[in-house]
């Protein structure tokens, strides 16, 4: 995904920007609802961590440093040390942070449409008025395709090197 290239709009076609909206709206929006389900997974497995690093550490606190009275404080303390649970606290906040940056491009793409809804407004008050010859939009259109598709096949070639 590339939220910087898709969100540009090309004024000289906005109809073309039309015809993509929509479906480029809809793969954002599930990008998102598949990161809220990682998030609730990262939780979720975040609170299994907890709850076996506090059983551990109350079945032997001296293990812990805990000598004397066991307290919450203690326990929590010693719990945050623990590398399984941090492990499974950074894992949580990287997938958070991603559903974050989703949620910002999807609201990034309602602005989109609000932009292109004004600039065919400016259009249709010739705004941008000059002598046009009539565009081929089928054509325009598979070409942009080419450009982004030429676009994803060299990143999947560069991981390839780099692997």
């Amino acid at each position: 995904m590339n939220y910087e290239r898709d969100i540009r709009i090309d004024e000289t076609a906005l109809d073309i920007e039309w015809l993509e909206q929509p479906a480029l709206f809809m793969k954002y929006s599930k990008h998102l609802a598949q990161m809220r389900k990682e998030v609730d997974e990262a939780k979720q497995n975040l609170d299994i961590k907890d709850a076996e690093v506090d059983r551990k550490i109350r079945e032997t606190p001296e293990a812990y440093g805990i000598e004397g009275k066991v307290t919450e404080g203690a326990i929590k303390s010693a719990k945050l040390t623990e590398d399984e649970f941090q492990e499974a606290q950074k894992h949580y906040l990287e997938v958070k942070f991603e559903m974050d940056m989703a949620q910002g491009a999807v609201n990034a793409f309602s602005q989109r449409k609000d932009a292109l809804e004004n600039m065919v407004r400016l259009y249709g008050q010739q705004y941008f008025s000059g002598p046009r010859v009539p565009r081929d939009l089928t054509w325009e259109r598979k070409e942009k395709q080419k450009r982004r598709d030429a676009g994803v096949a060299s990143k999947i070639t560069r991981k390839r090197h780099l692997v």
